[in-house]
This record gives structure tokens, sequence and C-alpha cells, in this order.
């Protein structure tokens, strides 16, 4: 089942931040969680495959791959020696795959829900953060996938440890069906993946409906509604945090997105400018 939280002070945003589970077993808090942020409440969790695709994401998959590698093997020669490189590489520049991105910081994914191409619209429209519970999702993993966890005294798949059960789509998705998919680890190919705490799910082709099959599947997923009257809020108290595009996207994109933002005026902020030199 799927939980709603509305959060509507920073009191809620500082609660969601703080939720940690305490592991007797270490004697640590540890949080078990992967959060993903979207700026508007209304998008669906869905890959960019499908979103891309549509009911053609399974027959367009292998072809997207294989020109992505093709023409990408001369940059990364590597490529070629397994699809879910391909996979995670791809995702990284942009394209279309059956990934959905999650981080293990609830901070990162706050960032994400709160970022917009127009500023305007952190106003006007409310966001969300959508919350996984890693540990709940292992437990539907098939056996021998779990095996491979305990084994490696593992949480989350690399890629090495999921080519040995699974090196091609066709594998992956008859041993996962529509019942259960894994969490892996990208390669810190660059800084960008280091700094925002990257996981990814890899998302069988026998799950159309993610949201549908985590309703149905889970009891700790939870999904954070930002309303958009603290978006703002929220916003400032990141970047005060040092939460923001210049550290999550290393180079000259993210310092300019940042400054943008740091001297972006807002409608009402004008209008009180104007009255005070009118």
């Amino acid at each position: 089942m799927i939980s709603t939280v509305v959060i509507d002070s920073i009191d809620g945003v500082m609660k969601m931040i703080s939720d940690q589970e305490y592991n007797s077993a270490i004697h640590r808090r540890r949080s078990p969680y992967f959060f993903r942020g979207m700026p508007d409440v209304n998008f669906k969790l869905t890959t960019g495959l499908r979103r891309n695709c549509k009911e053609l994401a399974a027959t367009l998959e292998p072809s997207i791959l294989r020109n992505f590698t093709k023409y990408a093997i001369g940059m990364d020669p590597s490529l070629s020696s397994s699809v879910w490189k391909q996979m995670m590489v791809g995702q990284h520049h942009g394209l279309p795959t059956r990934l959905l991105d999650w981080t293990r910081s609830p901070l990162i994914a706050l960032h994400f829900a709160n970022s917009e191409n127009d500023f305007d619209k952190l106003a006007r429209r409310d966001s969300v953060v959508w919350r996984i519970d890693e540990n709940e999702i292992n437990r539907l993993l098939p056996e021998k996938y779990l095996q491979a966890l305990k084994s490696d005294n593992a949480f989350v798949f690399s890629i090495d440890a999921l080519a040995m059960l699974a090196s091609t789509l066709e594998q992956y998705d008859a041993d996962m069906g529509d019942s259960a998919f894994v969490n892996i680890e990208p390669p810190s190919v660059d800084q960008r993946i280091i700094n925002q705490y990257s996981f990814f799910s890899i998302i069988p082709s026998g799950i159309g409906d993610i949201e549908d099959f985590l309703d149905k599947n889970t009891s700790h997923t939870t999904r954070y509604v930002i309303k958009k009257e603290i978006r703002w809020d929220v916003r400032d108290l990141l970047d005060q945090y040092n939460v923001g595009d210049r550290i999550l996207y290393p180079g000259l994109d993210g310092l300019s997105r940042s400054l943008a933002r740091h001297y972006f005026v807002k409608e009402d902020q004008s209008r009180d400018e104007e009255k005070h030199h009118g």
C-alpha cells in the first residue's frame, strides 16, 4: 500500500529527512530508504523508456541500446561487455531506458522536487518525493538473487553481481516477471553520480504500472506531497545547506543554474520594488 503524507511546513520536511531505523545488528541508525523527487505531484512514477516509447517500449529497447553502444563505444570501449552498463551510462546522459532514478539522500530528492526550469512554477504547483524501502523491495526478489545479496553482504547489486545472474534482458525479465525488480548501484563514472548518491531500479517489462505494483506489493512506500506554499522556503533551506545545482551538477552548467536561482526576482518581489520606486 502507498501512504500519502502532505507536508505544509518546514517541521514536516525535517521529520521526513530525519526518519531512520535502528539496526540492532550493528547498533547504528541507518536509513533503508531510497528517495525520488519530482517537481509536479501529478507526474507518474515511470521510466524514460516507457514515457518515450509507450506500448512499444519492449520492442524498441534492444534497438535503442544497440545503437547507443554502436555510436558511444569509441568513448567507452567497455560498453560492449554489459547491457547493464550500456543502460546506466545511457541513462546518465539522457537515453530513455527502463531504469528509474533514486537517491539515498532525502535532501537530494527534495532538491529535485523543488527545482523548476521556470522558477515561477515553484509557487504554482505541489511537488512530490517518493520513498521506498530497499529491504522490502529485496524481499520480493527470486531466491537466487536474495542469496547473491546475502553472500556479498550487500543490499543493492553491482553491475558485475547482476551479470552473474542475468546477462541479458530476456533472462532478467523471465526471472522477475511481474513480481520483483532489482535495485542497482551505478559505477562512479563521474562526480555527478557520486554527488547525487544515485541508485537505479531496473524495471522488468512485466511491470507496466510501477505505482500499482508498489501499492499492491509493499507496505512502506510513502508519497510525500510538498505544498506549493512552502516550496520556496524549502528551496532556500536546501541552498543554505549547500544542496543545489552547483554541487549536484559539477561544472559551469550547475554553477550558472545556481546563480540564476540565487538572483531570481519573484513576482511579488518585483511588485514591491515597483511600489518602492514609485
